[in-house]
């Protein structure tokens, strides 16, 4: 099938004279500059978890198929009871699920009937075993049953030809369980978005490798990796890359071949190992975007190779806070899934913050037992622990605030950016 067209070269200038954009203007900016950038494919049901439809879907059978009971008991017409009491003779055999009665059930007679069966010819109400006395062949029970109680009428969940699913969906467990049950054996979905990772700086090193005193671990890219296979794309590791202008180059010209996406981390700001920034600025595709936030600030937008690159800063506190917040809206929009915000709570805070005005602050935090806002013993960014101790984020919008305990805060589980 045709891929969609790729995204334009400038797609990512801001208007002269920005200095610092405010976090919902740079969203806004993002979201209006991107669209899908993968192609479609069909493939099997079985196979489409955490796929994106591209296409809606309609159900192919009804659901239920045909009219079913909701109970075990006992079914007949309507038309049978009269005042009173109700008796009636029970008829020969039975209607199970997978077994269904061969027959007409008389007026004035009822049949045993389990949960899922076929409702016979004949019976437009069941009612339920337990509220039944059963006396030498002689169904019983109280009155006040209602016609069509415990029977599903066929379609009644889903009717053939209806919608089922829209496009954009991603798809559950739940999605694959109710396309089967319609009888749909393959949809179309977007080709996984394909995001490469990169890390730079020669302080890094790889876990496993020899260590310097001046250097660190690269806590960066398994993180940012693990980020995207949560999100349902596909991650390419293009590894670590020294500071040097070529090695630079030749990486994001790897990733640009072998990917949708390149997200890097480090070397994005103006300084003079930034080779990320320098190679992309040499493109003449480069956009700094500096944002009014914390953890965060600068954010490298380019393109290479008719491929979008966004560079994270090399703070792994930083790295992760911004691409939840801007990396994964995004990339979700480039895979056909549309742009998706997190939905927030409003929680008593279980800290106390004077907050100064100009930039949105994310503070890694977690809801205590008493439902209130716990934040992390620190705001340092280099507290890389705090990711891990925390399920979520409080936002603190931008403008001042003298947070006191018990004041409401926006809380953001971590659930709510995929994970």
């Amino acid at each position: 099938m045709r891929n969609p067209p790729k995204l334009s070269n400038d797609c990512f200038a801001l208007p002269p004279g920005v200095h610092w954009t405010p976090v919902d203007e740079a969203l806004a900016s993002l979201r209006a500059r991107v669209s899908v950038v993968t192609g479609i494919e069909t493939v099997l049901t079985t196979a489409a978890g955490g796929r994106v439809l591209a296409a809606d879907v309609v159900a192919k059978r009804n659901s239920p198929p045909y009219a079913n009971s909701a109970v075990d008991g006992y079914g007949f017409a309507f038309a049978s009871l009269g005042r009173g009491e109700h008796t009636l003779p029970l008829a020969q055999g039975r209607a199970a699920a997978g077994g269904p009665f061969d027959g007409v059930v008389p007026v004035g007679k009822a049949l045993r009937i389990l949960t899922g069966a076929m409702v016979p010819a004949g019976i437009d109400t069941i009612v339920l075993e337990e509220d039944v006395v059963i006396e030498d062949g002689v169904l019983k029970f109280a009155m006040g049953l209602k016609k069509g109680a415990n029977v599903r009428p066929k379609g009644e969940d889903v009717a053939v030809g209806g919608d089922t699913l829209s496009a954009g969906c991603i798809l559950r467990p739940q999605d694959l369980g109710l396309l089967a049950a319609v009888g749909v054996d393959s949809v179309q979905v977007y080709k996984q978005l394909r995001v490469a990772v990169l890390s730079t700086g020669d302080e890094l090193r790889q876990i496993g490798e020899d260590i310097a005193p001046h250097q660190i671990y690269d806590a960066n890219r398994p993180m940012l990796l693990e980020l995207i296979r949560r999100w349902g794309m596909e991650p390419v590791d293009l590894g670590h890359v020294r500071d040097d202008a070529v090695m630079v180059k030749q990486m994001l010209t790897q990733g640009a071949r072998e990917a949708d996406v390149i997200l890097t981390s480090g070397g994005a700001s103006a300084g003079d190992e930034d080779h990320i920034s320098a190679a992309l600025q040499a493109s003449g595709s480069l956009n700094l975007w500096r944002i009014a936030i914390k953890p965060g600030r600068p954010l490298a937008l380019a393109m290479w190779d008719g491929v979008p690159v966004f560079g994270l800063p090399g703070n792994p506190v930083a790295a992760f806070v911004t691409a939840l917040i801007f990396a994964r809206p995004t990339l979700l929009e480039l895979s056909g899934a549309g742009w998706t915000e997190p939905r927030g709570m409003d929680l008593p805070a279980a800290f106390s913050k004077n907050k100064k005005p100009g930039r949105r602050e994310y503070l890694r935090a977690k809801m205590n037992a008493s439902g209130h806002a716990e934040a992390f013993k620190s705001e340092g960014s280099g507290r890389i622990s705090g990711l891990s101790w925390a399920e979520g984020l409080v936002e603190l919008q931008d403008e001042g605030r003298q947070i006191a305990e018990g004041d409401l805060v926006r809380y953001y589980p971590f659930s709510e950016f995929g994970l």
